[in-house]
Protein backbone atom coordinates (compact mmCIF):
# COMPACT_ATOMS: atom_id res chain seq x y z
CA UNK A 1 0.00 0.00 0.00
CA UNK A 2 2.90 2.26 0.64
CA UNK A 3 3.80 1.88 -2.63
CA UNK A 4 1.11 3.18 -4.70
CA UNK A 5 0.14 6.83 -5.80
CA UNK A 6 -3.38 8.02 -4.07
CA UNK A 7 -5.05 7.72 -7.95
CA UNK A 8 -3.73 3.37 -7.12
CA UNK A 9 -5.00 3.57 -3.57
CA UNK A 10 -8.22 4.69 -4.29
CA UNK A 11 -8.13 1.53 -7.12
CA UNK A 12 -6.88 -0.94 -4.73
CA UNK A 13 -8.86 -0.25 -1.51
CA UNK A 14 -11.94 -2.23 0.03
CA UNK A 15 -13.58 -3.10 2.69
CA UNK A 16 -14.94 -6.39 4.36
CA UNK A 17 -18.23 -4.81 4.45
CA UNK A 18 -18.26 -4.53 0.50
CA UNK A 19 -21.52 -5.81 -0.91
CA UNK A 20 -19.76 -7.55 -3.71
CA UNK A 21 -16.92 -9.19 -1.60
CA UNK A 22 -18.40 -12.76 -2.86
CA UNK A 23 -18.49 -11.88 -6.09
CA UNK A 24 -15.76 -13.71 -7.81
CA UNK A 25 -15.26 -15.68 -11.09
CA UNK A 26 -12.12 -17.38 -13.09
CA UNK A 27 -13.47 -16.47 -16.66
CA UNK A 28 -11.33 -13.75 -18.70
CA UNK A 29 -12.20 -10.49 -18.40
CA UNK A 30 -12.00 -7.52 -16.09
CA UNK A 31 -12.51 -7.39 -12.49
CA UNK A 32 -12.56 -4.51 -9.62
CA UNK A 33 -9.51 -3.23 -7.92
CA UNK A 34 -5.63 -2.61 -8.76
CA UNK A 35 -4.42 -3.85 -12.46
CA UNK A 36 -1.22 -5.65 -11.72
CA UNK A 37 -0.83 -5.37 -15.30
CA UNK A 38 0.31 -1.10 -15.16
CA UNK A 39 2.10 -2.05 -11.61
CA UNK A 40 6.01 -0.77 -11.65
CA UNK A 41 8.42 -3.65 -12.01
CA UNK A 42 8.64 -3.53 -8.17
CA UNK A 43 5.30 -3.33 -7.11
CA UNK A 44 4.61 -6.15 -9.14
CA UNK A 45 7.34 -7.92 -6.97
CA UNK A 46 5.31 -6.67 -4.22
CA UNK A 47 2.37 -8.50 -5.12
CA UNK A 48 3.99 -11.30 -6.24
CA UNK A 49 5.37 -11.32 -2.63
CA UNK A 50 1.74 -11.01 -1.23
CA UNK A 51 0.24 -13.91 -3.45
CA UNK A 52 2.91 -15.75 -2.18
CA UNK A 53 3.19 -15.43 1.54
CA UNK A 54 -0.79 -16.24 1.61
CA UNK A 55 0.32 -19.50 0.63
CA UNK A 56 2.62 -22.74 1.67
CA UNK A 57 5.79 -22.66 -0.24
CA UNK A 58 4.11 -25.53 -2.38
CA UNK A 59 0.72 -23.40 -2.99
CA UNK A 60 2.73 -20.20 -3.91
CA UNK A 61 4.53 -22.50 -6.56
CA UNK A 62 1.12 -23.59 -7.75
CA UNK A 63 -0.35 -20.24 -7.56
CA UNK A 64 2.56 -18.66 -9.49
CA UNK A 65 2.47 -21.99 -12.03
CA UNK A 66 -1.33 -20.38 -12.98
CA UNK A 67 0.03 -17.26 -13.50
CA UNK A 68 3.22 -18.39 -15.51
CA UNK A 69 0.83 -20.84 -18.06
CA UNK A 70 -1.73 -18.25 -18.42
CA UNK A 71 1.52 -15.91 -20.08
CA UNK A 72 2.14 -18.99 -22.21
CA UNK A 73 -1.72 -18.98 -23.07
CA UNK A 74 -1.49 -15.83 -24.15
CA UNK A 75 1.69 -15.81 -26.22
CA UNK A 76 -0.02 -18.86 -27.53
CA UNK A 77 -2.67 -16.65 -28.78
CA UNK A 78 -1.49 -13.57 -29.65
CA UNK A 79 1.90 -14.62 -30.91
CA UNK A 80 3.85 -12.57 -28.73
CA UNK A 81 5.39 -12.68 -25.01
CA UNK A 82 2.83 -10.84 -22.86
CA UNK A 83 3.67 -7.22 -21.96
CA UNK A 84 1.90 -7.44 -18.30
CA UNK A 85 -0.29 -9.83 -15.82
CA UNK A 86 -3.19 -9.44 -15.99
CA UNK A 87 -4.80 -9.56 -12.90
CA UNK A 88 -6.73 -7.53 -10.13
CA UNK A 89 -5.17 -6.99 -6.55
CA UNK A 90 -8.02 -5.77 -3.67
CA UNK A 91 -6.72 -4.67 -0.09
CA UNK A 92 -9.99 -4.91 1.84
CA UNK A 93 -9.70 -3.17 5.20
CA UNK A 94 -6.29 -2.14 6.92
CA UNK A 95 -3.09 -4.03 6.99
CA UNK A 96 -2.30 -1.66 9.86
CA UNK A 97 -5.19 -1.77 12.04
CA UNK A 98 -6.66 -3.77 14.59
CA UNK A 99 -9.43 -4.51 13.08
CA UNK A 100 -9.67 -8.01 10.63
CA UNK A 101 -8.71 -7.07 6.79
CA UNK A 102 -7.72 -9.20 3.87
CA UNK A 103 -6.61 -9.08 0.30
CA UNK A 104 -7.78 -10.95 -3.23
CA UNK A 105 -5.88 -11.64 -6.19
CA UNK A 106 -8.23 -12.43 -9.01
CA UNK A 107 -7.78 -12.88 -12.76
CA UNK A 108 -8.44 -15.67 -15.35
CA UNK A 109 -7.85 -19.31 -13.64
CA UNK A 110 -6.41 -17.54 -10.97
CA UNK A 111 -8.34 -16.42 -7.79
CA UNK A 112 -6.91 -16.42 -4.03
CA UNK A 113 -9.31 -14.75 -1.25
CA UNK A 114 -7.38 -14.24 2.11
CA UNK A 115 -9.07 -13.16 5.53
CA UNK A 116 -6.98 -12.14 8.38
CA UNK A 117 -7.76 -11.94 12.06
CA UNK A 118 -5.88 -11.75 15.31
CA UNK A 119 -7.84 -15.22 15.45
CA UNK A 120 -6.17 -16.75 12.46
CA UNK A 121 -6.50 -16.35 8.54
CA UNK A 122 -8.88 -18.06 6.03
CA UNK A 123 -7.94 -18.98 2.59
CA UNK A 124 -11.29 -20.01 0.52
CA UNK A 125 -12.53 -20.08 -2.47
CA UNK A 126 -9.17 -20.70 -3.93
CA UNK A 127 -9.47 -21.54 -7.40
CA UNK A 128 -6.62 -22.72 -9.45
CA UNK A 129 -6.71 -23.39 -13.74
CA UNK A 130 -4.67 -24.26 -16.15
CA UNK A 131 -5.58 -23.57 -19.91
CA UNK A 132 -3.64 -25.32 -21.66
CA UNK A 133 -3.47 -28.32 -19.02
CA UNK A 134 -0.55 -29.21 -20.96
CA UNK A 135 1.92 -26.77 -22.13
CA UNK A 136 2.52 -28.69 -25.52
CA UNK A 137 5.27 -26.47 -26.75
CA UNK A 138 8.25 -23.87 -26.04
CA UNK A 139 10.59 -23.56 -22.78
CA UNK A 140 7.90 -25.14 -20.71
CA UNK A 141 6.51 -28.10 -22.76
CA UNK A 142 5.16 -30.74 -21.23
CA UNK A 143 4.45 -28.86 -18.16
CA UNK A 144 1.13 -29.88 -15.88
CA UNK A 145 0.98 -27.62 -12.84
CA UNK A 146 -2.23 -29.54 -11.87
CA UNK A 147 -0.39 -33.03 -12.89
CA UNK A 148 -0.69 -34.08 -8.86
CA UNK A 149 -4.58 -33.46 -8.89
CA UNK A 150 -5.17 -35.09 -11.63
CA UNK A 151 -3.27 -38.43 -11.14
CA UNK A 152 -4.11 -38.95 -7.87
CA UNK A 153 -7.58 -39.18 -8.67
CA UNK A 154 -7.01 -41.20 -11.83
CA UNK A 155 -5.32 -43.50 -9.81
CA UNK A 156 -8.23 -43.41 -7.05
CA UNK A 157 -10.39 -44.01 -9.81
CA UNK A 158 -8.66 -46.57 -11.60
CA UNK A 159 -8.33 -49.18 -8.51
CA UNK A 160 -12.12 -49.03 -7.72
CA UNK A 161 -13.41 -52.57 -8.15
CA UNK A 162 -16.79 -53.39 -9.99
CA UNK A 163 -18.63 -52.71 -7.00
CA UNK A 164 -16.79 -49.66 -5.82
CA UNK A 165 -17.08 -48.06 -9.28
CA UNK A 166 -20.63 -48.75 -9.08
CA UNK A 167 -20.49 -46.01 -6.59
CA UNK A 168 -17.29 -44.13 -7.20
CA UNK A 169 -18.30 -43.36 -10.89
CA UNK A 170 -21.21 -40.95 -11.25
CA UNK A 171 -21.18 -40.93 -15.28
CA UNK A 172 -19.74 -42.07 -18.24
CA UNK A 173 -19.89 -38.17 -19.58
CA UNK A 174 -18.01 -35.41 -17.47
CA UNK A 175 -19.63 -31.90 -16.83
CA UNK A 176 -18.49 -29.42 -18.87
CA UNK A 177 -17.12 -27.55 -16.04
CA UNK A 178 -16.91 -27.58 -12.25
CA UNK A 179 -20.35 -27.96 -10.57
CA UNK A 180 -20.11 -24.64 -8.01
CA UNK A 181 -18.78 -23.03 -10.36
CA UNK A 182 -18.21 -19.09 -9.13
CA UNK A 183 -21.09 -19.29 -7.01
CA UNK A 184 -20.80 -16.90 -4.29
CA UNK A 185 -21.91 -19.67 -1.46
CA UNK A 186 -20.71 -23.33 -2.59
CA UNK A 187 -23.61 -25.57 -2.53
CA UNK A 188 -22.53 -29.43 -1.86
CA UNK A 189 -25.85 -30.79 -3.09
CA UNK A 190 -25.19 -30.24 -6.74
CA UNK A 191 -22.07 -32.78 -6.48
CA UNK A 192 -22.64 -36.12 -7.11
CA UNK A 193 -22.73 -38.43 -4.19
CA UNK A 194 -19.72 -41.18 -4.89
CA UNK A 195 -18.32 -43.59 -2.69
CA UNK A 196 -17.41 -43.25 0.62
CA UNK A 197 -13.99 -43.41 2.16
CA UNK A 198 -15.50 -46.23 4.41
CA UNK A 199 -15.87 -47.66 1.47
CA UNK A 200 -12.20 -47.85 0.30
CA UNK A 201 -9.52 -50.55 1.02
CA UNK A 202 -7.25 -48.83 3.53
CA UNK A 203 -4.27 -48.16 0.55
CA UNK A 204 -7.20 -46.23 -1.46
CA UNK A 205 -8.46 -44.48 1.59
CA UNK A 206 -4.58 -43.32 1.84
CA UNK A 207 -4.61 -42.26 -1.85
CA UNK A 208 -7.89 -40.17 -1.23
CA UNK A 209 -6.00 -38.64 1.40
CA UNK A 210 -3.66 -37.54 -0.41
CA UNK A 211 -5.70 -35.83 -2.48
CA UNK A 212 -7.17 -34.11 -0.20
CA UNK A 213 -4.19 -32.92 1.28
CA UNK A 214 -3.08 -32.05 -1.98
CA UNK A 215 -5.19 -28.99 -2.33
CA UNK A 216 -5.07 -28.57 1.83
CA UNK A 217 -1.31 -27.76 1.71
CA UNK A 218 -1.59 -25.17 -0.98
CA UNK A 219 -2.82 -22.83 2.51
CA UNK A 220 -0.30 -21.79 4.99
CA UNK A 221 0.72 -25.38 6.62
CA UNK A 222 -1.01 -23.98 10.40
CA UNK A 223 -4.50 -23.06 8.46
CA UNK A 224 -4.15 -26.65 6.47
CA UNK A 225 -3.44 -28.39 9.71
CA UNK A 226 -6.65 -26.76 11.31
CA UNK A 227 -8.46 -27.83 8.36
CA UNK A 228 -7.45 -31.40 8.67
CA UNK A 229 -7.91 -31.13 12.34
CA UNK A 230 -11.37 -30.50 11.44
CA UNK A 231 -12.25 -32.93 8.60
CA UNK A 232 -11.17 -35.57 11.37
CA UNK A 233 -13.09 -34.42 13.76
CA UNK A 234 -16.12 -34.35 11.39
CA UNK A 235 -15.28 -37.95 10.80
CA UNK A 236 -12.94 -38.72 7.68
CA UNK A 237 -15.48 -42.01 6.72
CA UNK A 238 -17.66 -38.93 5.92
CA UNK A 239 -15.46 -37.76 3.12
CA UNK A 240 -16.71 -39.18 -0.62
CA UNK A 241 -14.97 -39.29 -3.94
CA UNK A 242 -16.69 -38.78 -7.34
CA UNK A 243 -15.50 -39.68 -10.90
CA UNK A 244 -17.23 -38.81 -14.38
CA UNK A 245 -15.60 -39.57 -17.77
CA UNK A 246 -13.28 -41.63 -18.91
CA UNK A 247 -10.62 -43.14 -16.54
CA UNK A 248 -8.16 -42.99 -19.67
CA UNK A 249 -5.42 -40.48 -19.79
CA UNK A 250 -6.15 -37.53 -22.21
CA UNK A 251 -10.17 -37.79 -22.09
CA UNK A 252 -12.10 -35.32 -21.20
CA UNK A 253 -12.79 -35.99 -16.79
CA UNK A 254 -14.54 -34.71 -13.61
CA UNK A 255 -13.97 -35.42 -10.56
CA UNK A 256 -15.09 -34.20 -6.92
CA UNK A 257 -14.41 -34.86 -3.26
CA UNK A 258 -16.95 -33.77 -0.34
CA UNK A 259 -16.76 -33.74 3.17
CA UNK A 260 -18.78 -32.00 6.04
CA UNK A 261 -16.36 -29.11 6.27
CA UNK A 262 -15.44 -28.74 2.33
CA UNK A 263 -15.62 -29.83 -0.98
CA UNK A 264 -13.19 -30.33 -4.10
CA UNK A 265 -13.76 -30.08 -7.63
CA UNK A 266 -11.31 -30.20 -10.35
CA UNK A 267 -12.49 -30.79 -14.34
CA UNK A 268 -10.60 -30.81 -17.58
CA UNK A 269 -12.84 -30.74 -20.11
CA UNK A 270 -12.46 -28.08 -22.91
CA UNK A 271 -10.50 -27.91 -25.38
CA UNK A 272 -10.65 -31.67 -25.80
CA UNK A 273 -9.15 -32.44 -21.80
CA UNK A 274 -6.40 -29.67 -22.11
CA UNK A 275 -7.97 -26.86 -19.57
CA UNK A 276 -8.16 -27.75 -16.25
CA UNK A 277 -9.51 -26.30 -13.17
CA UNK A 278 -9.60 -26.95 -9.57
CA UNK A 279 -11.52 -25.00 -6.56
CA UNK A 280 -11.01 -25.56 -3.19
CA UNK A 281 -14.29 -24.39 -0.72
CA UNK A 282 -15.08 -24.51 2.94
CA UNK A 283 -18.29 -24.98 3.72
CA UNK A 284 -18.40 -23.34 6.97
CA UNK A 285 -15.55 -20.16 6.49
CA UNK A 286 -15.30 -19.39 3.01
CA UNK A 287 -14.87 -15.85 2.74
CA UNK A 288 -13.75 -15.96 6.56
CA UNK A 289 -17.90 -16.09 7.79
CA UNK A 290 -16.96 -18.13 10.74
CA UNK A 291 -13.92 -16.36 11.68
CA UNK A 292 -15.54 -13.34 11.45
CA UNK A 293 -18.60 -14.08 13.66
CA UNK A 294 -16.15 -15.37 16.21
CA UNK A 295 -13.41 -12.07 16.29
CA UNK A 296 -17.26 -9.94 16.59
CA UNK A 297 -18.11 -12.21 19.39
CA UNK A 298 -15.52 -12.22 21.39
CA UNK A 299 -15.40 -8.23 21.11
CA UNK A 300 -19.25 -7.72 22.27
CA UNK A 301 -18.54 -11.24 24.82
CA UNK A 302 -18.54 -8.41 27.99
Amino acid sequence: MASLDEQQRSLVRGDLADSDLRQWTYLPGNRPGLPMEYLSDAQHTLAIELLLSGHSPAGGDLAMGAVEVERVRRELVTGAPPEGDRYWLRVLGDPDGDEPWGWRINGHHLAVHVIVTPGGITFTPHFIGSEPAVVPSGPHAGRRILGPEEDLARQLATGLDPDQRALGISSGDAPDDILTRYDPVADPTLLPEGIGRDQLRPAQREVLDQLVQRYLHRAPTPYALSCWRDAEAAGLDRIRFAWAGPTTPGERHYYCVRAPEFLIEYDNTQDGGNHAHSVWRHLRDDWGTDLLRAHYARLHSG
